[in-house]
């Protein structure tokens, strides 16, 4: 199998959704000219982190921005998963959702969080999104000409039952758009990126914002990739950034080979 390279974007999230857009444009271009053939934005990355924005920024599957972004892929000729966006559903529900489109700018997946950031951690974080937010109810898989991928977005990622769900279902690479935060994210990020690998024998790819002191929500930034064996391929810091990653897919199917989890693992139990 050819190999495949991931341009993870950490951007900052600016308040006006269309500055947001036309950020992309030559990131996009840096990323197509480092030979991307996957561009990974980050959650919520055109919208600021507060429960009472997701209804106002929300726009239906079918809006100006998410046709914007199917624009880029399509310009560029990259599958983009396109971080996470607040979608107004038909009946009028709010969701957090993250969308991806092939080279041809088409829309290949769609994946609405199931499980809502809803935490209070004692001498920590207090926020709930469930507030504005509606929960999606099913995993996401969709395929690519590198094999099949595995999408979720953020508080999804904690789940064991969601990417199992996911790898069950064949996929060998799982895109988690992702905004931990300060007190969440020095605490539990890499380990989650690389036990979800591990146990699953898949190349997780967490891609966050860029951490803004000035913003009421501080992410922790720290854009991930890891491999099936669980090894640190590459990481960021908490600024705006692009790092590329280059992977074999080869990789996932001789790790199981060799060490058989998923094949002689006992279900009933």
């Amino acid at each position: 199998m050819n190999p495949m390279t991931v341009a993870q974007l950490q951007t900052k999230v600016w308040a006006e959704k269309e500055k947001n857009l036309s950020a992309l444009s030559s990131l996009f271009k840096k990323a197509a000219d480092s030979g991307a053939d996957f561009i990974c934005l980050p959650e919520m990355f055109n919208c600021p982190y507060e429960t009472p924005n997701f209804p106002v920024y929300a726009e239906p599957e079918d809006g100006p921005f998410v046709r914007a972004l199917s624009a880029l892929a399509g310009e560029y000729h990259v599958y983009l998963s396109a971080g996470s966006v607040p979608e107004r559903g038909e009946d009028g529900s709010i969701y957090n959702t993250a969308y991806v489109f092939d080279r041809e700018g088409k829309r290949i997946a769609k994946h609405r969080k199931v499980h809502l950031f809803d935490i209070d951690v004692k001498g920590g974080q207090c926020f709930k999104e469930s507030d504005t937010l509606s929960p999606g109810t099913s995993a996401t898989v969709f395929d690519t000409e590198f094999g099949r991928m595995g999408l979720c977005i953020c508080f999804d990622f904690r789940f064991v039952e969601i990417a199992r769900r996911m790898v069950l279902d064949g996929a060998n690479v799982i895109f988690v758009p992702a905004a931990f935060n300060m007190t969440t994210g020095p605490a539990h990020w890499e380990v989650l990126f690389r036990s979800r690998a591990i146990d699953n024998q898949v190349f997780t790819f967490g891609t966050a914002p860029a951490r803004d002191l000035s913003a009421s929500y501080h992410s922790w930034g720290h854009s991930i990739a890891v491999s099936p064996w669980g090894t640190i391929l590459n990481h960021m810091d908490e600024t705006e950034g692009m790092q590329i990653t280059t992977i074999d897919l080869d990789e996932v199917s001789a790790i199981r080979e060799q060490l058989p989890i998923l094949r002689t693992r006992m279900e009933n139990l």
